[in-house]
C-alpha cells in the first residue's frame, strides 16, 4: 500500500493557538470556568470565517468525533472508523446501524444552516415541538443556556444524550450568533459530566467548551495546510472530473472511490486517489487493500 511520505498539514503555522492561561484551570468555581470559556470561543470566532480553512471539512470532522463519543456513551464499541466505514460505504438503500445513524445525526446537524427544519431532519424521532421547547429551555450567557438545553433533553428522554447534545450545540451556536452549528460540547463532554447537572452541568459545559474550542483550533489550522497543499496540486490532476472531486474531499472527512463514479469511471476514480496519496495531497484512512477510504 503507499502511503504520503510527508503531512503538509503539521507544519501549517498560520493558525493562532489558544493562549495557555486560557486552558489551565483556575480553581472551581463557574464564574472562573466561564471566563475562560468565554475567552475560548472569543478566540475560536474568528478562525470560523478564514477562507483558507476547508470549514466545511472542519465541521464534518467535528461531527465524526462527536458521533463516536456518543456511540461510546451508550457502551457501543464501534469507534470513528467503524463510523466512517458504516456511512462512508453504504450503498444506496443501506441503513446504516444504530452507530451510523448517529454519526448521520450529527452530519445533517452541522451540513446546513441552523433552522428549525434542520434540527428536525437531525432528529426525525423529536417532535419539532419538544425540539423547540427544549431549545428555549435556558437563559443567561450561551454555555448556561446550552447546560439548560442538555439538562432538559435528557430530564425528559434520558437516552437520547446524541439529540442532547446536537441541540445544546445548536444552542451555543445561535447563542453566539453562527450560523451553522459546530460540534462543541459533543466533543468536549465526558460520560460522567453528563450525569451532573444544575451548576454542576454548567461547569462541566464551560470545561469542555474551552478543551473542544482549543482542539478545534488545532484542527483547523492541520486542515488549512493540508488543504492548501490539495489545492496547489489540483492543476497536476489530468482526470475529468478532478476539481468536482477536490471539492469533495474538502468537504467531507472520508471519500470512498464510488462517490467519485458520478464524474469518472470506477477505475479512473481509484486511479485518481492512488495519484493523490503519492502527491501527498490525502491520506488513505483505512490501513486496509480493499475498500479503502481516503481523506484529506
Amino acid at each position: 500500500m503507499t502511503l504520503a511520505a510527508q503531512d503538509p498539514g503539521d507544519s501549517a503555522g498560520t493558525m493562532p493557538r489558544m493562549p495557555r492561561w486560557i486552558t489551565v484551570r483556575h480553581g472551581e468555581a463557574v464564574e472562573d470556568a466561564a471566563f475562560s470559556s468565554g475567552a475560548a470561543l472569543g478566540a475560536l470566532h474568528p478562525v470560523l470565517a478564514r477562507e483558507d480553512i476547508p470549514q466545511v471539512l472542519l465541521r464534518d470532522r467535528l461531527a465524526l468525533r462527536a458521533a463516536a463519543a456518543c456511540v461510546a456513551l451508550t457502551g457501543r464499541p464501534e469507534r470513528q472508523g467503524d463510523l466512517r466505514d458504516a456511512v462512508a460505504l453504504l450503498r444506496p438503500g443501506d441503513r446504516p446501524g444504530p452507530a451510523g445513524e448517529v454519526f448521520l445525526c450529527w452530519r445533517r446537524a452541522v451540513g446546513r444552516p441552523l433552522s428549525a427544519r434542520v434540527l428536525h431532519r437531525a432528529l426525525p424521532e423529536m417532535a419539532p415541538d419538544r425540539i423547540a421547547a427544549w431549545c428555549r429551555a435556558g437563559q443567561g450567557t450561551p454555555v448556561a443556556r446550552a447546560a439548560a438545553t442538555l439538562e432538559a433533553v435528557l430530564a425528559g428522554a434520558p437516552r437520547s444524550e446524541a439529540a442532547a447534545l446536537i441541540l445544546a450545540d445548536a444552542v451555543l451556536a445561535r447563542a453566539l450568533g453562527w450560523r451553522q452549528l459546530l460540534p462543541l460540547l459533543g466533543v468536549g463532554l465526558r460520560p460522567r459530566d453528563l450525569r451532573a447537572s444544575g451548576e454542576g452541568l454548567r461547569l462541566a459545559c464551560h470545561r469542555a467548551v474551552v478543551a473542544a474550542a482549543a482542539e478545534t483550533l488545532r484542527m483547523a489550522g492541520v486542515l488549512a495546510g493540508r488543504a492548501a497543499h490539495l489545492r496547489a496540486v489540483a492543476p497536476k490532476l489530468r482526470a475529468r472530473g478532478a476539481g468536482a472531486a477536490v471539492e469533495l474531499f474538502l468537504a467531507r472527512d472520508a471519500v470512498a472511490p464510488a462517490m467519485l463514479t458520478g464524474w469518472m469511471s470506477d477505475r479512473a476514480a481509484r486511479r485518481l486517489c492512488d495519484r493523490l496519496v503519492r502527491l501527498g495531497a490525502v491520506r488513505e484512512l483505512t490501513g486496509r487493500d480493499a475498500f479503502r477510504l481516503y481523506g484529506v
